[in-house]
């Protein structure tokens, strides 16, 4: 599998969010959109009525995650389109079981993640129920955070249980220092913000990590 790039719109420029994205489109497998609420993390950003807005003339996938305490609640609200995964916590408040079915209603493809010190046993029950999952190497609410090598571990571990039956996305703190060794793990889809956003040049910063991904999986 070729690694994808998914770029984290945390990092971009909030006051025109849809030109930042036109800028990749071409190179890029997803744009990748935190939701938080305040609550489950300490932060808020941006909900529904602006994703739906933002994604109107774009054809490039939408990775949504929500870290939120409520994703029954707020998840349907998102307007899928063809190949968009909506990813939520296994720490929510909300039943994962019943979490699941109503985020699949909605035709998006469905994740699961969780907090770098959860256990990873916990995601374990549910790798047959979902299409990705979503390894956390920062802890989640905010952007520009340093990558907690710990994490490299848990990517070779959920990938040995979970075999190639479903992505492993991983974000936080990735660059191209780094991506190799998240990719040599295991990592399918590299969630990257400042490395990307933050760069002088954001467009040869994903042609940089993708040849990362090119020459790792040759």
């Amino acid at each position: 599998m070729k690694i994808k790039i998914s770029p984290s719109l945390l990092s971009a420029d909030f006051g025109c969010l849809r030109r930042e994205a036109r800028l990749l489109e071409k190179h890029v497998a997803s744009f990748h959109i935190d939701v938080m609420d305040g609550h489950f993390v300490p932060n808020i950003t941006i909900g529904p009525p602006v994703v739906n807005r933002f994604r109107e003339g774009l054809e490039t996938p939408l990775d949504i995650h929500l870290m939120i305490e409520h994703p029954q609640l707020f998840g349907p609200q998102f307007r899928v389109q063809r190949g968009d995964s909506i990813t939520f916590h296994e720490e929510s408040a909300d039943p994962i079981a019943e979490t699941i079915d109503i985020l699949r209603q909605t035709g998006a493809r469905v994740g699961l993640s969780i907090r770098p010190g959860t256990p990873l046993d916990r995601l374990y029950r549910w790798l047959d129920r979902i299409d990705l999952a979503l390894v956390m190497s920062v802890e989640p609410g905010f952007g520009g955070q340093a990558f907690l090598p710990e994490a490299l571990e848990r990517i070779r571990l959920l990938r040995r249980k979970a075999g190639d039956r479903l992505e492993i996305h991983v974000d936080g703190g990735i660059h191209r220092g780094n991506a190799l060794a998240v990719i040599e793990a295991g990592g399918d889809v590299i969630v990257a913000g400042s490395a990307i956003y933050g760069a002088e040049d954001p467009e040869s910063a994903v042609r940089e990590l993708l040849a990362i991904g090119d020459r790792c999986r040759e």
